[in-house]
């Protein structure tokens, strides 16, 4: 894994998870390129030294997973004379599918939260890959032309949205699977401290009432959710490349061209 393109984080006042989705091994011994794809949380925190760093990378398209609800309140701190643009292709167009304040509640204080969150989420994760298909072939038409690369994408987190669709395109390009699986879990690391000083405050707010491993249950990126999409994934289309084509409606050109745009010669 190469270390150095995923701490690129720190780099950052305002991002805790910015980092390149490329510089990893496939299975035929290439490289997936770096500093052509990047993933990161919402981008309303940026400070006047992050967008000087975020020059830097030279990006091109932000295409920003978010509602139009999440989007109208925490808009992209970035200036419309930096000649990026910004594109919004919603994996959930409904706020009801996501997981709004109350039902976080009820998942931190029922009685049964944590079950009922691995449900929902298992269901979430479901509905982005077989519901949300036509999003998906946007954003992989998108960002398979020269044009738009380098290209970042994000949602508010930078976990689930971010992390189901990065882990398609890594996959897509011939990066093992548990090597994907280990970038996924990366949110884990760069969330961190922002969690545990939520988890403290959540805990005075709540009169201790909420256990940290209940909140750290409901807030941490989870293996078991992508490992069970992905595995219906490849039981109902043999391959990521079969299931972008079959059930997303993807061109094979758009494919091809993606491929050879992601992976060093």
């Amino acid at each position: 894994m190469n270390t150095v393109e995923r701490d690129v984080a720190k780099q950052f006042d305002g991002l805790s998870n910015f980092r390149d989705i490329g510089g990893l091994m496939t299975h035929d011994g290439r490289t997936m390129k770096s500093g052509v794809l990047f993933r990161s949380d919402e981008l309303s925190r940026l400070t006047s030294n992050d967008l000087e760093k975020l020059k830097q990378f030279n990006i091109k398209v932000i295409c920003d997973l978010r509602t139009p609800k999440e989007c109208k309140s925490k808009p992209a701190r970035i200036p419309h004379n930096e000649g990026i643009r910004i594109v919004n292709v919603p994996i959930h167009h409904h706020e009801t599918q996501e997981v709004s304040r109350l039902k976080l509640f009820g998942f931190l204080f029922g009685k049964s939260g944590g079950d009922d969150f691995d449900h929902f989420n298992r269901e979430y994760y479901r509905r982005m890959a077989f519901e949300c298909t036509a999003p998906i072939n946007e954003i992989i038409t998108l960002i398979s032309e020269e044009k738009n690369l380098p290209a970042l994408i994000h949602c508010n987190a930078g976990r689930d949205r971010t992390g189901y669709i990065s882990a398609l395109i890594q996959l897509l390009v011939g990066v093992p699977y548990e090597t994907v699986l280990d970038d996924y879990l990366l949110t884990n690391r760069f969330y961190e401290q922002r969690l545990n000083k939520f988890i403290r405050y959540m805990r005075w707010m709540t009169l201790f009432q909420v256990s940290p491993d209940r909140m750290k249950h409901i807030l941490q990126a989870r293996r078991e959710f992508l490992d069970e999409v992905i595995d219906e994934i490849l039981k109902k289309y043999g391959s990521i490349e079969g299931y972008l084509i079959e059930a997303c409606g993807i061109d094979q050109s758009c494919i091809r061209n993606l491929q050879q745009l992601l992976l060093e010669p």
